[in-house]
């Protein structure tokens, strides 16, 4: 077996079950060794897992190990050459793992990945581009973030993303949700860092991944990202985005987003970025009762996500010295 599938299982036997099936159709999913790593998730998974594929590898951490940790241990007890990470809510359309994987290994690309779509078949985007510090995690605050992005449009800033890819496309940085790796370069770039618990993981770890090579995204393959039902199941929320940050999601969003700016790109960055966030609560207050009252509503809508924001900019405060240091933490939030 050259290729070895992870799944990492927190209570999503149900959206695993899907994915393992659409891929099962296609006679190559035989060759392929399948390996979930279960996040103790304390059900029925497993029992619902194996009795319908036998042939899975099991491993069951003893903790919620969140994404990073969880996957690193499916790579350390994987079997193949070339790993895929992937998510829970995938379904595989027209033997594209296979596909992806045979075209991959004939590459100089040290990762890779398929064209992600929605559920009605829309591209999502896959593959993205690195902006210096990180100035892309500003861009979802609720009144800085629009402001910056247009001042963005009107200088012509280079895009951070490719919305949909071409045949072969070359990127910075892969989503999480489908990424192929081979282990020599994982040998050399490391794994993934385990002070994540959840979200820009992949980011941090394709910044190390591509100092080994180029990474790519195919185009002319895809795979349906069903973009949030894993983690949204487990946390018992609906938003399925990343410019949340007014919960408990989104203190995750934040903490993370700011990790990966400090080990990817320093102390001074990161102290920019929460210097840039802290100076949005008082922004966003009174921006907010201006909008409000401008367009004839209650002034006082917004103070929900007012008092959310403000809330999880104190606990990444009360983080920064930990974050700032650098030294191991994991950093779980939900």
């Amino acid at each position: 077996m050259q290729l070895s599938v992870i799944i990492v299982n927190y209570r999503s036997a149900s959206l695993i079950g899907e994915c393992i099936a659409s891929a099962t159709q296609f006679e190559s999913a035989r060759n392929f060794e399948w390996i979930i790593v279960d996040n103790d998730s304390a059900d029925d998974s497993k029992e619902t897992i194996l009795s319908r594929f036998p042939f899975v590898k099991w491993i069951a951490m003893d903790y919620n190990a969140g994404f990073a940790r969880a996957n690193n241990e499916g790579i350390r007890q994987s079997n193949g050459s070339v790993v895929l990470l992937l998510n829970p809510d995938t379904i595989i359309l027209n033997d594209a793992i296979d596909k992806c994987f045979k075209r991959f290994m004939q590459s100089g690309y040290v990762a890779g990945s398929v064209q992600l779509l929605n559920a009605d078949r829309t591209p999502q985007i896959t593959g993205s581009f690195f902006m210096k510090g990180g100035l892309n995690h500003l861009l979802p605050l609720p009144y800085l973030g629009p402001l910056l992005r247009k001042i963005a449009f009107a200088i012509n800033v280079k895009k951070t993303n490719v919305p949909e890819a071409a045949r072969e496309e070359s990127v910075d940085w892969i989503n999480g949700a489908f990424l192929m790796v081979k282990k020599a370069a994982i040998e050399k770039a490391g794994m993934l860092d385990e002070d994540f618990f959840l979200y820009s993981e992949e980011i941090e770890w394709c910044s190390r991944l591509r100092k080994q090579g180029n990474l790519c995204v195919y185009g002319d393959l895809s795979t349906i990202h069903l973009q949030g039902e894993a983690i949204n199941a487990a946390t018992s929320t609906a938003d399925k985005g990343y410019i949340n940050l007014y919960d408990k999601k989104g203190l995750q969003l934040i903490v993370s987003n700011h990790l990966r700016i400090r080990k990817q790109f320093g102390v001074g960055w990161f102290l920019f970025h929460l210097l840039v966030h802290t100076a949005e609560i008082p922004v966003f207050f009174f921006c907010s009762i201006t909008d409000n009252s401008i367009h004839l509503r209650n002034p006082f809508n917004d103070m929900p996500r007012i008092t959310g924001f403000t809330r999880n900019i104190l606990r990444l405060w009360e983080l920064a010295p930990l974050i700032i240091r650098n030294k191991q933490h994991f950093y779980k939030m939900l």
